[in-house]
């Protein structure tokens, strides 16, 4: 089985570089293109089921890129970031670096916020549910920190040792078949490179 993740396009926040949490927010107009232009690699792979976050802007890139039927799930929404929900991620590189680079690798939760390994658990267990009903290509409509929380526990690559996938971008594993899970696929956009992910 292969677990196709993709991360939804650009937010209504993206460009002002604030931490959406699970506001539920839509795409804005450049993450609708983003969506659209990753359709056809989507439809060109395959996928046999879909599974989305059900928060806007996941849903809508699900139906931009051409998922059948999502099912939509709050196991898959983004990590929880409390009081830092929709601030600007300078403000708070400025307020306290050494918590925000804490909060990136997993260590740190924000005030009110949720922690990385309930955040992991949660997700993993939809991952897990899926897995019971294997089928070729699993498209995973989804968050950054949800392609994160997935690395971290079928691969072991610790959240610090990640950036951030870009909007719209396509990433890859093979699980199954008596092998360890493989990380097939990373970023991959099918027009550009991103190297401006916030560390």
């Amino acid at each position: 089985m292969r677990l196709l993740l993709v991360r939804h396009g650009q937010s209504e926040w993206n460009a002002s570089r604030r931490l959406q949490g699970q506001a539920d927010i839509g795409l804005s107009e450049r993450g609708r293109s983003q969506a659209d232009a990753l359709r056809s690699v989507i439809t060109g792979v395959g996928h046999c089921r879909a599974v989305s976050s059900d928060l806007r802007r996941v849903s809508e890139t699900a139906q931009r890129i051409g998922a059948k039927k999502p099912r939509l799930t709050e196991g898959l929404r983004e990590i929880d970031v409390g009081d830092w929900t929709g601030r600007p991620i300078d403000d708070i590189r400025a307020e306290d670096e050494a918590a925000y680079l804490g909060w990136r690798a997993g260590t740190f939760v924000p005030p009110g916020g949720e922690g990385w390994a309930p955040f992991a658990d949660r997700v993993c267990a939809v991952i897990e549910d899926e897995l019971r009903n294997s089928c070729q290509n699993l498209l995973v409509v989804c968050h950054g920190g949800v392609i994160r929380a997935i690395l971290q526990r079928y691969l072991g690559l610790a959240p610090a040792c990640v950036i951030p996938v870009a909007p719209a971008s396509l990433s890859a594993l093979r699980m199954g078949n008596g092998k360890l899970p493989r990380l097939e696929l990373f970023n991959y956009l099918p027009d550009s490179l991103e190297f401006g992910a916030p560390d």
